[in-house]
Formats: structure tokens, sequence, C-alpha cells
């Protein structure tokens, strides 16, 4: 009797959802994070865990921080977490019921970039003809 129940609790209250699926979810929340200077400075790396709660209406509420890294990545992976907007399935009899979940938010030092070393060289011919010879080399 208790397996019943369960299903008729599954069918009942229909969770929130990111609409795209977590790769449209994590592709936003990374495009939107802002490395903090402290943490770029301090060559600071890891991983948030994050606890927030989603209403209702979808928004995101009362976001906490379970495990943090500091130098200010842990206040930028709450900014960022509580822009999300959860697409809520109706309920019946017009229930507000919301939902405790939990993510985690990485923060990894982007790569430095290879300069591109241009070289030109202009030799200059015997018969000093007004030409110009150039090599590129990438």
């Amino acid at each position: 009797m208790s397996s019943n129940k369960s299903d008729v609790d599954k069918k009942f209250i229909k969770k929130p959802y990111y609409e795209g699926g977590s790769k449209a979810m994590q592709s936003f929340i990374y495009s939107s994070l802002k490395y903090p200077k402290e943490a770029f400075e301090n060559r600071v790396e890891g991983v948030v865990h994050l606890k927030y709660e989603v209403d209702y209406l979808g928004s995101v509420k009362s976001v906490g921080v379970v495990s943090g890294i500091g130098f200010g990545c842990d206040e930028e992976a709450m900014r960022v977490v509580k822009l999300l907007k959860f697409k809520v399935p109706k309920t019946p009899r017009k229930l507000k019921v919301s939902f405790n979940k939990t993510i985690r938010v990485q923060f990894k030092l982007p790569k430095p970039q290879e300069t591109q070393k241009i070289h030109y060289e202009i030799a200059s011919d015997s018969d000093k003809s007004n030409s110009y010879n150039y090599t590129i080399q990438w």
C-alpha cells in the first residue's frame, strides 16, 4: 500500500525544471560567472557547493553555501544561482510548493592565451631597387 501512495505523490507534485535541461543551466551559469578579482590574484580554484530554494513561481530564494572556497567565489556563485529561473508544472488545487535543490559551481582559472609572434624582415638588395621583401612567421 505504501508504494501505491508514493506513485500518487509522484503524479501529484511535479518538480521544477530548468528549460533546456542541465546542460543549458550549466551554460547559463558559466556564461554569467565573473571570476572574482581577489580569487584571480590569489590563484584560487575550487568548487562552491550551494543549497537553494525554488518557490512556486520558479524563482530562486534563500541561497546558502554548503561548502565554499572563499576569496569572493562563494558570493559570486550565490549571485549567479539567484539569476536562475525554473519552470514549475501546474499542481492540482493550486498548491504553493517550494523545492530545495543543491548545485556545485566550479571556479577554474582561465588558461593563459598564447601570444602569436609576427616577425617582419626587410631585406635590402644590393641593386638598391625600391622593392621590399617581407617574411611572416607564425
